[in-house]
């Protein structure tokens, strides 16, 4: 079986300063929650994707997997929440090696979205997120959880 750097070790090497320590904290959140690492930057929990951390040069990402259709599963999320999710829905980038353009349309706690990104299969994504952004992440991940623990869709 091929060894991977921890995503922790990864963030030490990528970046430094608060934005370390919070994407640290976001990381032990992760961890609390009995997620597993399953490549270079998947995590797991129990036999589903739920989100990567790809590492940059001073940089981070972190990509939410799943489904985020809509919210009528009995997980309560606030519209703070839903907002954040939608003002980072991952809009297509038209990268140069992509033959999955144009975007997807995606819908995301019940609103549409056009040009979303179609080749790389999450719907949602921060870039350096802020701690408010890392908050709302969790509560995301607390959300997926949940479906999946409970055999739910979306």
């Amino acid at each position: 079986m091929q060894e991977f750097k921890t995503i922790e070790d990864k963030l030490k090497n990528a970046i430094n300063g608060k934005l370390l320590s919070n994407a640290l904290d976001f990381v032990a959140f992760l961890r609390k929650n009995n997620v597993t690492q399953t490549g270079i930057d998947a995590i797991h929990y129990m036999d589903e994707c739920i989100c990567y951390i790809d590492t940059h040069d001073q940089s981070y990402t972190i990509w939410l997997a799943g489904d985020f259709r809509n919210d009528q599963c009995g997980f309560p999320l606030d519209e703070t929440v839903k907002e954040l999710a939608w003002s980072h829905a991952n809009e297509c980038g038209n990268c140069d090696d992509c033959e999955n353009k144009p975007g997807k349309v995606a819908t995301i706690f019940g609103r549409n979205f056009i040009n979303i990104c179609n080749g790389a299969y999450v719907d949602i994504k921060a870039y350096n997120p802020n701690i408010e952004t890392l908050e709302c992440f969790k509560k995301l991940l607390e959300y997926r959880i949940f479906n999946i623990s409970n055999n739910i869709s979306a």
